[in-house]
């Protein structure tokens, strides 16, 4: 009969062994925090132009909005300055659109890690949701200096209402993506339709023509949009005459919790099902 080799060990080296059920502390932020470097390597290490591209595409919208409003109108709807309308509802909406798609890919984007053990779902949402953010709060924080720097715009910001505005697309985002998520996960033709369905946000979030401009009741249709809360705190921020009435974080965070708490249902029910499609 073969002898147990715990049997054979001192009291001394008993009292060294790890149980192999023991977690490692910090081992969820070490697995964050390797997820995004992951995710900064992947993403834009092997891009062309790696994290520039990332500034120079909102830079670009908000260039071809400018160049095409800017010929056939004398001013924007708020104030003097094309660039800087057009970019305070343009960086909120693409703070959302980025993280709501980089976490509804979450779960493709990192299969084959999700096997080990250590690797959570939620681990895997959390770092992109991270990198995403950071990298748009970046993005926006060049582009508005920029504008604020190069043209005489006349205006000041206030800090807590444009925190409050990125504060609101980040968790809309992050809400939105984990519901899609599975969705998209277990049936990708959801990716079609949320394309299709995103694609008239610029239009119908306040970043092109201003909630106070549309006559009711479209005005009043606008308001079950959560992307106009948003982009009506940004301007608010930006623009001290400007008073959004119809102003409702509460509802922007409702809908997040609402889709995030569904999301998170979801992905716990369907999580195994999808690891092994």
């Amino acid at each position: 009969m073969t002898q147990n080799p715990i049997d054979q060990l001192s009291p001394e080296e008993l009292g060294r062994l790890r149980s192999v059920k023991s977690t490692p502390p910090l081992s969820t932020f070490r697995t964050i925090f390797a997820l995004i470097l992951r995710e900064m390597s992947a993403t834009y290490g092997r891009s062309p132009g790696g994290y520039l591209w990332a500034i120079l595409e909102p830079v670009l919208g908000i260039a071809v909005l400018v160049a095409i409003f800017s010929i056939g109108f004398r001013s924007p709807p708020l104030g003097k300055n094309f660039a800087l309308f057009y970019a305070t509802g343009m960086m909120p909406l693409w703070m959302f659109t980025t993280t709501s798609t980089k976490v509804s890919q979450a779960i493709n984007f990192s299969r084959q890690l999700l096997s080990y053990p250590r690797v959570t779902f939620l681990d895997a949402v959390l770092a992109r949701f991270i990198l995403n953010v950071a990298t748009q709060a970046l993005n926006s924080t060049i582009i508005l200096s920029v504008i604020l720097m190069v043209y005489d715009t006349r205006t000041t910001f206030i800090l807590p209402r444009v925190l409050s505005a990125y504060l609101m697309a980040s968790c809309l985002g992050l809400g939105v993506g984990m519901l899609l998520c599975t969705l998209i996960s277990r049936h990708p033709l959801w990716q079609m339709v949320w394309s299709v369905i995103t694609r008239p946000l610029m239009l119908i979030s306040g970043v092109i023509l201003l909630h106070e401009t549309l006559p009711r009741p479209y005005s009043t249709w606008l308001n079950w949009n959560p992307l106009v809360h948003v982009t009506g705190e940004m301007r608010t921020a930006f623009y001290y005459s400007y008073h959004a009435e119809y102003l409702n974080p509460g509802y922007v965070y409702l809908v997040a919790l609402i889709c995030g708490t569904l999301g998170l249902f979801f992905l716990r029910r369907y999580y195994r099902d999808m690891m092994e499609k």
